[in-house]
């Protein structure tokens, strides 16, 4: 693989994360439990929304070109996307949604923060813009996590369950594969299991302070970043994709 194609793999994997994350909070709109956490909910995805535009630009330019980054987002299949599994779930009712931000924030914010200093300008720059906003994503889910975890029984019931849920995707964030190599060598990037041990203590933290127990089984699901995905993601691009596909070209 050269340079160049796993400097675009990459950027993909990174805005297809944003792109789906953001789909599936865009989903809230309209339907938040209060009228603040509504345009709250807006808003984090807006922030996806923005993240994954600049990287599907970066792509395109690796690209020549010769596809737009609406393209790019819009005009390909489920196993072309390489976003992790945990994204793509469902929204389940508020506090899954909150666990998913949760888990995925923590891990974007630590990311971001790795890749500022990545020898690829562009990517150092658009990393260090990300993780102001991921800061928030993250505090604003764990102050949610703690106020349900000790809530009611039936809020710490349903954040407990999100989290038996969801845990078992959260291996697939730190997979790797030959892109990785080959930005590791180049100093474009890092080794993404270095990330494991501070994101578990993290939201380990904050479960503590909510009282929940971390799932003790080992039935991981991976393949993501290999485009291999759960039956959810192709129902998200029918619906996210539909305009693109139904009136090719289309413009505002």
């Amino acid at each position: 693989m050269t340079l160049n194609a796993a400097l675009y793999n990459f950027c993909l994997r990174i805005a297809d994360n944003n792109m789906i994350l953001g789909q599936r909070l865009a989903e809230w709109c309209s339907k938040g439990p209060i009228l603040e956490e509504d345009i709250a909910l807006t808003n984090l995805s807006l922030d996806l929304f923005g993240e994954a535009e600049s990287f599907y630009e970066y792509a395109a330019a690796l690209d020549n070109h010769t596809k737009t980054a609406d393209d790019i987002a819009f005009l390909r299949n489920e196993r072309q996307y390489f976003n992790f599994l945990i994204v793509e779930q469902p929204n389940g009712d508020f506090a899954f949604t909150m666990m998913k931000q949760l888990l995925y924030a923590c891990y974007a914010r630590l990311l971001y923060s790795r890749l500022s200093d990545s020898k690829d300008e562009r990517i150092s720059g658009l990393s260090a813009k990300a993780v102001k906003e991921m800061r928030y994503h993250f505090r604003h889910s764990a102050e949610w996590i703690i106020r349900l975890g000790q809530g009611t029984e039936l809020s710490k019931h349903k954040v407990q369950f999100a989290l038996d849920e969801l845990w078992r995707f959260t291996d697939d964030m730190f997979e790797m594969n030959e892109t990785d190599e080959v930005l590791i060598e180049a100093g474009m990037s890092f080794n993404i299991k270095e990330l494991y041990a501070e994101w578990r203590e993290q939201v380990g933290d904050i479960f503590s302070q909510a009282s929940l127990e971390i799932p003790e089984y080992h039935f991981d699901i991976k393949g993501g970043i290999n485009g291999i995905h759960t039956e959810h993601l192709g129902h998200i691009l029918c619906e996210m994709q539909y305009l693109q596909r139904a009136h090719p070209g289309a413009t505002w």
